[in-house]
């Protein structure tokens, strides 16, 4: 069953300049079936745009935020503040993004909390929030989503596509699972997968959330969630975002310049109070379920699962006859979603060249030289990985010591990397492609006994 949208609920701002329209809107589908067969109904979307539609519907670019953001990667009243959108300084009149020339669109992931249906939002069953009983949804999940709100903003093709870190992931699943429908695809700070070490990186926030006795197995009521254990996740993952050269840049071994909000063993140091403030930071502006289910959606993410149908259309429209409790938690995924048997190097080689050999947008892969969360040789091997499938990539390097988030911060690389990237003359492309037996195989699966619906038969919308 396709995403099927039920109503848009729309604020229209000010334009924040004569020529830059900006928009703030909220778009609901009736239902939205997911890759383990579950359905979520209905579901909200969150997302802004700016700049306008072109008449022919194809000079859009859409912008994935990454693990804790949102659709607000512009503030075109206070353009030269980097911090009031998380991108800034790429987009605007006459930027990288240029939104004389482009229609920008950004919307908070499916399963996010700063608008979109995720663990915050209420269950239509009970009104209360839906907390763990939200589904473990899927990178491709999100970017079905996203596929039904441009439908619903009338676009035909999408000029570019980019985003970092998970935002990387989802550019990536955008080039594979809607190969004609993307020009050209931006991952930065990202590959093919995450590594083992950002996979256990991410399970220690993971554990310190859950052993905080306030998460209540995620049945905490708002603004009383495990707080220690949220700032805890953060602390480690500004860790990952970072390197040790910028860390010993930035703080050395000098003392707290802030006061520190945790028990200190003597005197703190500065870098100590650092990793506090930006724990408590995130606390005060994001939901640690939410936190929990991204991650994990970062985590389970292989784009080579695309040889084995990965989460192609026929999943949504095999999961119209399925049925599943109301926790959904319970659900037995299908095949492609269990931990496989583990494939030896030549097999995995093989089943992520099928997956690119589906890319036919113009790929370019950005990856950051002191970047240990997503290590440039990792963002380098995807292009490579590409190109020797036949598809047209290209890799550059952001030189610099600020780690994984150089993404957000090397404003002057970014402009000199990506606008001769998009100025390029597009490729021509190969023949679109025809169904393949995979993708058969997984229509069928998700119709098996172990695909279930979200809502019992009789009950919910």
């Amino acid at each position: 069953m396709p995403l099927q949208i039920e109503n848009s609920a729309v604020t229209v701002s000010a334009p924040a300049s004569e020529r830059t329209p900006h928009r703030r809107d909220s778009l609901t589908l009736a239902r939205a079936p997911l890759h383990d067969g579950t359905t979520l109904a209905p579901v909200t979307l969150a997302y802004e745009t700016w700049g306008t539609l072109a008449a022919t519907a194809d000079n859009v670019v859409l912008i994935c935020h990454a693990l804790t953001g949102d659709a607000h990667a512009a503030d075109l009243d206070t353009p030269g503040d980097p911090r009031a959108g998380w991108w800034n300084p790429l987009i605007g009149p006459g930027r990288v993004f240029d939104t004389d020339r482009y229609f920008v669109v950004c919307s908070n992931v499916l399963g996010g909390c700063y608008g979109s249906t995720g663990p915050t939002s209420p269950h239509p069953l009970d009104s209360q929030p839906y907390g763990m009983r939200f589904p473990l949804v899927s990178i491709g999940d999100m970017v079905r989503a996203q596929r039904a709100l441009l439908a619903h903003l009338g676009v035909r093709r999408l000029a570019a596509v980019a985003g970092g870190s998970i935002g990387g992931l989802q550019a990536l699943e955008w080039a594979v699972a809607y190969p004609d429908f993307v020009e050209r695809a931006i991952v930065l700070a990202a590959g093919a997968r995450l590594g083992a070490q950002g996979i256990a990186l991410n399970e220690i926030g993971r554990r310190a959330i859950v052993a905080d006795p306030h998460w209540q197995h995620g049945d905490y009521a708002p603004g009383e969630g495990p707080a220690d254990g949220l700032a805890i996740a953060r602390m480690v993952a500004m860790l990952s975002y970072s390197s040790a050269a910028d860390l010993d840049t930035r703080f050395g071994r000098r003392p707290a310049t802030r006061p520190t909000s945790q028990p200190s063993f003597g005197p703190a140091f500065d870098v100590e109070s650092y990793l506090q403030y930006q724990g408590e930071k995130l606390v005060r502006r994001f939901d640690a379920n939410t936190y929990l289910i991204l991650s994990r959606a970062m985590d389970r993410y292989d784009v080579a699962d695309w040889a084995d149908g990965g989460s192609e259309e026929p999943a949504y429209e095999g999961s119209r006859d399925t049925e599943v409790p109301v926790g959904g938690r319970d659900t037995e995924l299908p095949a492609h979603g269990q931990w496989a048997e583990a494939l030896g190097d030549e097999a995995q080689g093989d089943r992520e060249a099928a997956a690119l050999a589906r890319v036919r947008a113009s790929l370019l892969a950005v990856g950051v030289s002191s970047d240990w969360l997503f290590p440039p040789a990792q963002v380098r091997a995807l292009a490579d990985g590409v190109r020797a499938a036949g598809g047209h990539a290209q890799y550059a390097e952001i030189a610099s010591p600020l780690g994984h988030d150089a993404f957000l911060k090397e404003w002057g690389q970014l402009d000199s990397i990506l606008r001769p990237f998009l100025a390029e003359e597009s490729h021509p492309q190969p023949p679109p492609l025809r169904s393949s037996a995979s993708s058969a195989r997984l229509g069928r699966a998700s119709r098996s006994p172990s695909a279930r619906r979200l809502f019992p038969r009789g009950e919910g919308p």
